[in-house]
């Protein structure tokens, strides 16, 4: 439920009883022909597509440990904080947000992340 990788590389990796999970743009595999949204919306895409993916693997957003949120412009942190603080409710792993130039295929938002698998 989450989009295929297009580059040499894994959606997620498991080792250690730790998901590693590789940066997951907005895309929407539901609707491809939707548009992007705003800053939130593509913040809570991309989390929806972190969580299919540790869903697969046999964790969850209430697992994460540590998040990394790449954005192309520290201005729409606000829009991004308050979509990340609804996704993830009162859980709050380590995070950290790196302002970057710009990202593929123009989206916003980009979230990276790590997560314990279930026992």
């Amino acid at each position: 439920h989450a989009p295929r990788p297009a580059g040499h590389y894994s959606q997620a990796v498991v080792h250690g009883g730790l998901v590693f999970v590789a940066g997951q743009l907005p895309h929407d595999v539901a609707s491809p022909g939707r548009g992007p949204g705003d800053a939130g919306e593509q913040t809570e895409r991309a989390l929806r597509n972190v969580e299919a993916i540790l869903a697969a693997a046999g964790s969850g957003l209430d697992l994460l440990l540590s998040v990394t949120v790449y954005v192309t412009d520290v201005g729409l942190w606000p829009e991004v904080n308050a979509a990340y603080a609804r996704v993830l409710g009162p859980h709050r792993p380590a995070r950290a947000v790196v302002p970057v130039k710009e990202l593929h295929h123009g989206y916003l938002v980009e979230v990276q992340a790590v997560a314990a698998l279930r026992e």
